[in-house]
């Protein structure tokens, strides 16, 4: 079992389904179903690559092996299973005789104030292409904002002049300059973007001559280099620098580095500055079923002793292939070997045809170097290389498009995430309509905090004093219990003009829903009362007689019985069409729906009878209403038709249409004991 399809992942899983053939189960286990190949996620924020040139799916290039889409939650290494969370919050428990952790690495956060909320990461697709729908939008705004919110509107910066950060304050640059170059109304604006480290030049983990030549080219594009200066604070107009200026900026671009991801900390085994420890096998001491790879492995470095290997892709995809060989090894297939390495050189697109590269010791700048850079990325990457070919081909012939699309917005990509791969999804109203989704490692379910919010809107509501008229508001609706009266929260009606659509708010899920309950009249449900297998209802033969039937307790808004609260009672009414006292709609005659079957078909029954008005206006002027089609239940076929027709409570005066008999003449009212008039069935 592998837990990760990083660089390190997806080549451990490429090379163990070779070496193997078919001789092993081999489970890969990751958030999403595919491999993103980092180098080129700024060319995606620059609007150079589509964002599915940078992918590799996993199922298409992996075909020897399961695909388990989910995030590790735990690892039992007594018990030999691995518990993970799918992505639609379904989970399992998979079991494993060798697991290789490849889990790789998440943002690196500093204790700087604001920087949490108001900075932004770039470790997975999602968050470059919310910069690539950011920067655009801020540039457009800045057209037509003054001049001082137009600065700090053109104002981007990247904090952290590493590989990641030198590559997206190059690229960016060109692509805010090609925003405005060919813009009459943009002909005064200039783009700015700082680029901030508190190391003494930039690209600091690479050789020299690379940082001299990449702090050129940044300048003489119109970067802002600032060696020796980080943030100190970050607030929404800008950001506090160290040496006590005040930068207004509505962009801050968080690359000061990764951590390895957090799960290995759970494990309890002995760790190198949160990386896990294994031997140069990479194989953990004492564990002989647990391997690592990757960012979070502390593997030694065989050619620096006392040293480890630094977190960078290159080393994890050699890892990927080494660690698959010595688990193969494991089980009777090949030999044992260590990890070694010796580095080829680096390679830095700086945009446009501008590099800085250094392949086999050789360092290069310019032209040649772009054509190296390119030329290695093609040969690394596992899939699309025709498809990224094309791509640079068209961005050398043709503009860039810069349109914002909005598919991620800003809350759905928090820089303090441990799934910077995975986008967060609409989860509750902290943020207006759509919320943040739980953070990972919270374990209380999102359905659980939607019940207690929910309670919390009931019990608010019960503190109000009853008023005889319903809620008329947006957000009122009808009660579950039937009472008629509104309730804040619980439903929202919204009419679409020939109808009406009810959906729950931040409450309970509605059981005839996906994600809920099911209804007790849905297969896997409950049997409805009255349906075969549950207990009769209380209008049936066999059951206890409803209070307006005869035999049983009169109702109270009829004659001998509890006076309503309402209106006075008008006459009597058959088994017609009826309006129920909170919804405003025709009740259809015949079959009885059961309650949360009704709940669910809701507002088909409204859409059904009523008109652009809705149901409400037909009623308040005194339009005889349409009754609907009956509602059935889903699993009609499966039941046996009712005995015969049923009695429903009679509405307030004025509140529905005067029943009618089956040729049409008015019924007569109902008797002093609140049971049928003679002649009523």
């Amino acid at each position: 079992m592998i837990v990760g399809a990083g660089f390190a992942g997806y080549r451990a899983a490429r090379t163990l389904s070779r070496l193997t053939r078919d001789k092993a189960d081999i489970t890969l286990l990751n958030p999403t179903d595919y491999f993103l190949y980092l180098p080129l996620l700024p060319q995606v924020a620059a609007g150079i690559l589509e964002p599915r040139r940078v992918t590799v799916s996993l199922s298409g290039t992996l075909p020897h092996v399961r695909l388990v889409l989910g995030e590790a939650d735990a690892i039992d290494l007594d018990e030999h299973t691995v518990r993970y969370t799918g992505p639609e919050g379904d989970g399992g428990v998979l079991d494993f005789d060798r697991l290789i952790l490849a889990a790789g690495s998440v943002n690196k956060l500093l204790p700087i104030p604001g920087v949490a909320e108001h900075a932004h990461g770039f470790r997975g697709l999602p968050e470059a292409l919310y910069l690539r729908d950011h920067v655009t939008r801020q540039v457009e705004l800045a057209a037509a904002a003054d001049p001082e919110n137009c600065s700090a509107r053109c104002t981007f910066v990247v904090v952290g002049a590493g590989y990641t950060g030198t590559e997206v304050a190059a690229q960016g640059q060109l692509f805010t300059d090609s925003q405005v170059r060919k813009q009459p109304l943009r002909s005064g604006m200039r783009p700015r973007w700082l680029l901030l480290d508190i190391a003494d030049r930039v690209l600091p983990e690479l050789d020299e001559r690379l940082s001299r030549t990449a702090d050129r080219v940044l300048r003489q594009r119109g970067v802002d280099v600032r060696m020796g200066t980080s943030v100190k604070e970050a607030t929404p107009g800008g950001v506090l620098l160290t040496d006590g200026e005040f930068v207004s900026t509505r962009t801050v671009v968080w690359c000061v580095g990764v951590r390895p991801d957090p799960l290995a900390e759970s494990l309890g085994l002995p760790m190198e500055r949160g990386r896990l420890l294994v031997d140069p096998h990479l194989q953990v001491p004492d564990r002989p079923e647990l391997f690592a790879a990757g960012d979070g492995a502390a593997v030694p470095d065989l050619e620096k002793p006392g040293q480890y290997t630094p977190m960078t892709a290159q080393h994890a995809w050699r890892q990927g292939k080494a660690v698959a060989h010595n688990v193969a090894a494991s089980l009777g297939m090949g030999e044992r070997r260590p990890y070694r390495h010796r580095d080829k050189g680096f390679a830095v697109d700086l945009g446009g045809v501008k590099a800085a590269a250094n392949p086999f010791g050789i360092p290069l700048s310019g032209v040649a170097a772009g054509a190296v850079t390119r030329g290695y990325h093609l040969a690394a990457m596992p899939g699309n290389r025709v498809r990224v070919a094309a791509d640079w081909l068209l961005d050398a012939v043709l503009p860039r498009q810069a349109v914002q699309l909005g598919l991620v917005r800003e809350w759905s990509v928090p820089l303090d995430t441990a799934s910077p791969e995975l986008a967060r999804v609409p989860g509750g109203p902290e943020k207006g309509e759509n919320g943040p989704a739980e953070k990972k490692g919270d374990k209380e379910p999102m359905e659980k905090k939607g019940e207690k919010a929910a309670e919390k809107r009931e019990e608010g509501a019960a503190e109000q004093p009853e008023e005889g008229v319903p809620e008329a508001g947006p957000r009122a609706g009808p009660r579950r219990d039937g009472s008629g009266e509104s309730a804040v929260g619980e439903t929202a009606t919204v009419p679409l003009g020939v109808g009406a659509v009810t959906g729950a708010r931040g409450g309970e899920p509605a059981k005839s829903q996906p994600g809920g309950e099911p209804a007790k009249s849905q297969p896997g449900g409950e049997p409805a009362k009255s349906q075969p297998g549950g207990e009769p209802a209380k209008s049936q033969p066999g059951g206890e007689p409803a209070k307006s039937q005869p035999g049983g307790e009169p109702a109270k808004n009829q004659p001998g019985g509890e006076p309503a609260k309402g209106p006075a009672p008008g006459p009597a009414t058959a088994p017609g069409p009826v309006r129920h006292p909170g919804a405003g709609a025709a009740e259809p005659p015949g079959r009885v729906p059961h309650p949360d079957a009704a709940e669910a078909m809701e507002s088909k029954r409204f859409g059904a009878s009523a008109g652009a008005a809705g149901p409400a206006a037909r009623a308040d002027s005194g339009e005889e209403a349409v009754p609907p089609d009956v509602l059935q239940d889903p699993d009609a076929a499966k039941h046996p038709e009712p005995p015969g027709p049923v009695q429903r409570p009679h509405p307030p005066a004025g509140r529905g249409p005067t029943a009618t008999t089956r040729g049409g003449h008015p019924k007569p009212p109902a008797g002093p004991s609140g049971t049928p008039a003679e002649g009523d069935s």
